[in-house]
Formats: structure tokens, C-alpha cells, sequence
């Protein structure tokens, strides 16, 4: 079953691939081809694949053409690993095969892990067999990822500064590191900010999260409250809207019209909050109406 922190840390990238250009190039140095956009691909490799193999999510970089159609120059096969699966290291060279075949580029495996065990253990060079043909997964884990305390640079890079906050919330700082990004979270509009407050809840452990709360200075945390307040009278129902809607898009669900509809139509934040809980475990969108009641 896919966790809602599971699903939430993908979320990330989907919402933003560039992210992932942003880590490769801080972290490990990896050239990136110029391209124009980067947007998220289908992740699924069932057409190349017997089996049913899914990545969490696949980003395509692209480089616009003014005659024709955009060239993809790279792709990258995303997982997020919050505990150590041996099948991954039989399914992720897969991967890498299937999507290099699918889009015609160079293709890498970046994989997020935020416990730095985990993180060590994925980093492990797979053999393939063939001389020569070994993958190493490229890792991002805790020694990866900046830590950012600055609201300044928390507002310019908000979803690294989400991957600060999921990355170190063990670490000291960490009350410093939420502080920055509630601040810079502070100034967006009810519903962007509300999404993107929501989307640290879901990474965070509700303990975690309560005890962040208590580190937290006070006057942080009614000028986060008062927030809040503002965003569930201008905006909660929309956002809750657009995250259920973002949970389905992610996970490759289609959602047929009457059933986007129902979804659009709803003004009830208790049950939008219930479906998108839902969301990350049906097996079908219309599976969410079933518990309208």
C-alpha cells in the first residue's frame, strides 16, 4: 500500500520536474542537456514489460523545436524509498532499459530516500551480469539535500524546502528549518499555500509534526494559525480540490467526466479531505464515490 508520505514526496517532483535537475546538478555534478521544459510522463512500463512495472513517477526534459515536435534530451525514472525493497534491484534496471526505449534519450534513476540507512542502502552499485554493465542509483538522502533556515531562500525553492524539512526531521535544526518554510509559505495565496502546508503534513509523522509545533516560537505559530484561518475561509475547499486531483493525476488514474464533476462540485472539506486520504490506495477514481455517504 502507498503511503500518503510516500505519495506526497512524489508529489514534489510531479508538481515541479525541474526539481530533479536541481539535485542532480547541486548534488552529483550530472551535466543536463539544454532543454526548454520538463514535465511529467506516464510511469507505467507495461508496454515494454510482461509484468506490471510502475515507477513512482517519470520526468522528460525537453528541447523545443520551432518546426516540429519537442525533442526529449533526458529522462529520469524517480523512486522514493522509505525502507529497503530487494525487488527494486531487479526492477529498477528495467526501468532505466524501458524508458531509454520509450523515449529515445539518455535515461538516469534518481532515487529519494530520506532515512539515510535506506539512503546508503540503494546507492548500492547493482551487477547485471554482462562485463561491464553495472547501474548505481544516483541517491539523494539527508547528506544530499541543503539545510535551509533561511525564509528568503525557503520562498524561492519551496518544494526543496519540503525535501529539507522530510529529509532532516531528525536533525537539530529542524524547528528552524519548518519556521522558514511556514514563513515563506505565509505569503502565498490561501489556496497554493494550503496545498503546499498540506503536502508537509502528509510527509510528516502526525508526532512529528505535533512536536515541531511545540518548538516552534509562539508568535510562529499564531502567525501560521491566523493563516490557516484565512485559508480555510478563502480557499480550503479548492485546494483540497486540486490535491485530490493531483493524488489521482500522480498515481495514473484516469478520472472520467461525471466523476471529476462530483469531485468539482464538492463543498464538503471533511469528505474532500476523507477521498484524498482514499486516494492513494483505490484502485479507481470512482471507487471514491462510493463513500460519499
Amino acid at each position: 500500500m502507498i503511503s500518503a508520505q510516500h505519495q506526497a514526496l512524489v508529489q514534489l517532483f510531479c508538481d515541479r520536474p525541474a526539481l530533479a535537475e536541481e539535485l542532480l546538478t547541486r548534488a552529483f555534478d550530472l551535466p543536463i542537456p539544454d532543454y526548454d521544459f520538463a514535465c511529467p510522463e506516464a510511469a507505467d512500463f507495461t508496454q515494454l514489460i510482461p509484468d506490471e512495472l510502475r515507477a513512482d513517477a517519470v520526468l522528460v526534459f525537453n528541447r523545443a523545436r520551432p518546426d516540429g515536435d519537442p525533442v526529449p534530451v533526458l529522462s529520469v525514472v524517480l523512486e522514493a524509498q522509505r525502507g529497503q525493497d530487494g525487488e527494486k534491484r531487479w526492477s529498477w534496471p528495467m526501468y532505466l532499459v524501458s524508458l531509454r526505449t520509450r523515449m529515445r534519450c539518455p535515461a538516469v534513476l534518481l532515487v529519494v530516500a530520506p532515512d539515510p540507512k535506506v539512503a546508503r542502502w540503494c546507492a548500492r552499485p547493482i551487477e547485471l551480469g554482462h562485463p561491464g554493465l553495472t547501474l548505481t542509483p544516483i541517491v539523494v538522502g539527508p547528506t544530499e539535500v541543503p539545510v535551509i533556515v533561511d525564509p528568503a531562500e525557503a520562498a524561492e525553492d519551496l518544494e526543496l524546502a519540503i525535501l529539507s524539512v522530510i529529509t532532516h526531521a531528525d536533525a537539530p535544526e529542524v524547528a528552524q528549518i519548518l519556521e522558514a518554510l511556514l514563513t515563506a509559505v505565509h505569503d502565498l495565496d490561501p489556496a497554493t499555500g494550503g496545498r503546499y502546508a498540506d503536502l508537509v503534513r502528509a510527509v510528516l509523522p502526525a508526532d512529528t509534526w505535533n512536536h515541531l509545533e511545540t518548538l516552534m516560537q509562539t508568535e510562529k505559530r499564531e502567525y501560521f494559525s491566523d493563516w490557516a484561518r484565512a485559508n480555510v475561509a478563502q480557499g480550503e475547499v479548492k485546494g483540497q480540490v486540486d490535491a485530490l486531483l493531483s493524488v489521482l493525476s500522480a498515481r495514473g488514474l484516469e478520472v472520467p467526466d461525471d466523476v471529476r464533476k462530483e469531485i468539482v462540485g464538492c463543498d464538503d472539506v471533511d469528505r474532500l479531505g476523507a477521498w484524498i486520504r482514499m486516494a492513494v490506495t483505490v484502485d479507481s477514481a470512482r471507487e471514491l464515490l462510493k463513500h460519499s455517504g
